[in-house]
């Protein structure tokens, strides 16, 4: 009995040892958003690991792009790559505006309808849904209007959002 428990114990610990981090094809990442208005990215996948970057905005976007046990791999729509808790991500869906200056929020999506406000890079939205060129934003002030996805991060470009 003891050495059934001992080899338990073994392929436990084992299995645990190689642990391995997996990274994700461009098929298989996802965006997430920031959970808390604070969040340390560090430069690996525990807490041992420096911390690198401080997120300070709740429902930031970023993709996912490896996994390691409770860790996530984490894109920003700089490019800047590090490593967050994933009790600190949502799954909820949220779009940042990234092309400079003022960007055109329609009533429609479509170029040709009314604008019906702007918003400024660094604004987040939630992301309602996606067409192929357009998608569905409510921001913070309730504001709810299409923008292209040209200039937004948070969805793929191939991805459709219901």
């Amino acid at each position: 009995m003891r050495s059934i428990v001992l080899s338990l114990l073994i392929a436990v610990f084992a299995v645990n040892a190689n642990a391995a981090i997996i990274e994700l094809s461009p098929k298989e990442t996802r965006f997430a958003a920031m959970r808390a208005n604070k969040v340390n990215a560090r430069s690996g996948p525990n807490m041992r690991y420096p911390i690198e970057w401080i997120y300070q905005q709740q429902n930031y976007p970023v993709e996912i792009i490896a996994e390691y046990e409770q860790w996530r791999k984490i894109r920003d729509h700089e490019g800047t790559v590090s490593w967050v808790m994933k009790n600190l991500l949502t799954n909820a869906r949220y779009a940042l505006v990234t092309e400079p200056g003022e960007n055109n929020v329609y009533d429609k999506d479509s170029l040709n309808s009314e604008v019906i406000a702007r918003a400024e890079d660094g604004a987040i939205g939630k992301i309602k849904r996606c067409t192929p060129a357009f998608c569905l934003l409510e921001f913070e002030n309730k504001t709810e209007g299409w923008m292209q996805r040209s200039v937004i991060y948070g969805v793929k470009k191939d991805e459709e959002i219901k």
